[in-house]
């Protein structure tokens, strides 16, 4: 351990610092110096960032019994030891750009823990123990293997911000849309196909990103007032024409062409919402004109009282 190093952590023992900073020292080993003669205990905020570090030592929560935020980003661990569940008050902890080939249950015992960040590793599936960290607000799985996401999920009842872009996932679990906090969703350039129908169904859900889901066609009906995400979804076929539509039951309706396309900041676009309701509008009019008017107008109208109650009200408004 060289000179400065060690004063670094000396200070920081024996003024019991809260913080200490450790990134960018070409660090290839947890220095021991941290762990031994007692000192820590009073540190709080670990950071060490942009080393060489490759594992972490199993008595890290033993030595280190106060640590609420600990940032990891940008080293070679592969392994998380067991012991990392002894960190019982860790809140944040990033552990992005490294080698995980593998999440050990264990990180289910951070029932402290509120982000979470795993980008930019090699993991191909989550533990169903991470269902068991209810305080998780954030968390970032983007850039790894993941093929699903565990249904467990579900669990982290106050988890806000998901992001799992860029893996190869070819859908989502349904019980996702059980998260009843969730803010934003982000699934970025994977493999999906379809989206579960409930999705969006809570209010606190508003921004929803898929873009680059090349055989993604359609969206479900619930996210039709949401900020969506969706450039290059269906696209799979680069001279085919490709049309966007939202889902409800036995009910599709192709989004309307200003929203897939790109305009300028001067342009006048209306709502989502506002674009939506014109379509179902002209489709409804439109039947009533077509051959076997009566059996059309009957088959519409039963497919229109399945939309949304705010949406079959609002209808029904302009109607009259």
């Amino acid at each position: 351990m060289n000179t400065d190093l060690w004063k670094t952590i000396l200070v920081a023992k024996q003024e019991k610092h809260k913080k200490l900073f450790l990134n960018y020292k070409n660090l290839c080993k947890f220095p021991h110096e941290l762990l031994k003669d007692g000192g820590s205990e009073y540190l709080e905020h670990l950071y060490m960032k942009m080393n060489s570090l490759t594992t972490l030592p199993e008595n890290l929560g033993e030595k280190l019994p106060n640590l609420t935020e600990l940032y990891l980003h940008s080293n070679n661990i592969s392994v998380i030891p067991e012991a990392i569940g002894t960190l019982v008050k860790l809140q944040s902890l990033d552990l992005s750009n490294n080698a995980l080939a593998i999440l050990c249950p264990e990180i289910g015992q951070l029932k402290s823990l509120r982000h979470l960040r795993l980008a930019n590793n090699h993991l191909k599936f989550l533990p169903s123990e991470i269902g068991d960290l209810r305080e998780l607000q954030t968390l970032d799985i983007s850039t790894n293997c993941l093929t699903a996401l565990p249904e467990s999920l579900h669990l982290c009842f106050a988890l806000q911000y998901l992001a799992a872009d860029r893996n190869h996932l070819e859908n989502l679990p349904r019980q996702l849309c059980m998260l009843p906090n969730l803010n934003e969703l982000s699934v970025t350039s994977n493999c999906l196909k379809c989206l579960p129908q409930d999705l969006g169904r809570y209010p606190e859900l508003q921004y929803v990103y898929v873009d680059n889901n090349f055989q993604l066609y359609g969206l479900p009906s619930y996210l039709y007032n949401k900020v969506i995400g969706h450039s290059g979804c269906g696209s799979s076929l680069k001279n085919e024409e490709v049309k966007l539509s939202f889902t409800h039951r036995q009910l599709t309706i192709t989004v309307p062409d200003e929203i897939q396309t790109i305009g300028t900041e001067n342009d006048t676009v209306p709502p989502l919402q506002e674009m939506v309701m014109r379509t179902i509008y002209k489709f409804y009019h439109t039947s009533k004109k077509a051959q076997g008017r009566h059996s059309n107008e009957r088959k519409t109208k039963e497919a229109l009282q399945r939309l949304p109650k705010n949406l079959h009200e609002e209808l029904q408004n302009r109607h009259q």
